[in-house]
């Protein structure tokens, strides 16, 4: 009678333990919990953002709205004129920023982007004043708890008004990394880069497209 209650003590213990270990597991395939780079969100909290690199300065503002759903805004200083590594003019941009999760696993997620507003840029006779429509698909590969890694396609299409302006469609891909100090600090790395086509003859550049990267080192912290 004894041994029968000691071993169903010891299956007991087992299957707890079992739980706990696959529970673990989970949390630990899917990192943080929370993501600015990926295609998971927040979930919920808000975060500031910093970024500096190439084609500048960014500093973003990220609240959680529902646990798919984030939406905020940043604020960019330029140096690069939309990324193109041949112009090197200063740019102020302002932007509204919306991420929403598509897909969500313990060891994958599907995230969509969409970061509208107006830009800016000062050269010595004139100013370029245009509106930036950027969308992005990523995809986020957790890595560890510590670790979220990431895959995307960026078209951040964007318009410059006035003569000698027109659309600009920029068609990059490329990949990053988050490094979760602790649950509320992540250090990131985002690198894209690829092509901008011009559908018409701009003056500045007298082709059709031209190489474009993005590449910015950044803090995201939780608040």
């Amino acid at each position: 009678m004894k041994r029968g209650i000691s071993m169903g003590v010891l299956l007991g213990l087992l299957c707890v333990s079992s739980v706990a270990m696959a529970q673990e597991g989970v949390s630990y395939g899917r990192g943080q919990g929370w993501s600015v780079l990926s295609g998971q969100t927040l979930g919920n909290g808000t975060a500031l953002v910093g970024q500096v690199g190439w084609p500048g300065l960014s500093l973003g503002l990220l609240h959680g709205a529902t646990n798919k759903f984030d939406i905020g805004g940043k604020l960019s200083f330029n140096y690069g004129r939309e990324g193109i590594v041949t112009s090197v003019v200063p740019g102020l941009k302002l932007q509204a920023w919306l991420r929403l999760m598509l897909l969500e696993s313990s060891r994958v997620n599907l995230g969509l982007s969409f970061a509208p507003g107006p830009f800016f840029y000062f050269y010595e006779r004139y100013t370029d004043v245009g509106l930036s429509l950027p969308i992005a698909l990523t995809v986020g590969i957790p890595v560890g708890s510590a670790l979220m890694l990431n895959v995307g396609l960026d078209v951040p299409f964007y318009v410059i008004f006035g003569s000698g302006g027109g659309p600009v469609f920029p068609i990059l891909v490329g990949g990053g990394l988050e490094y979760f100090v602790d649950r509320n600090l992540a250090v990131t790395f985002n690198v894209r880069m690829g092509p901008s086509i011009f559908p018409y003859d701009d003056f500045r550049y007298r082709g059709r497209a031209r190489f474009t990267m993005e590449a910015m080192f950044g803090i995201a912290y939780r608040l």
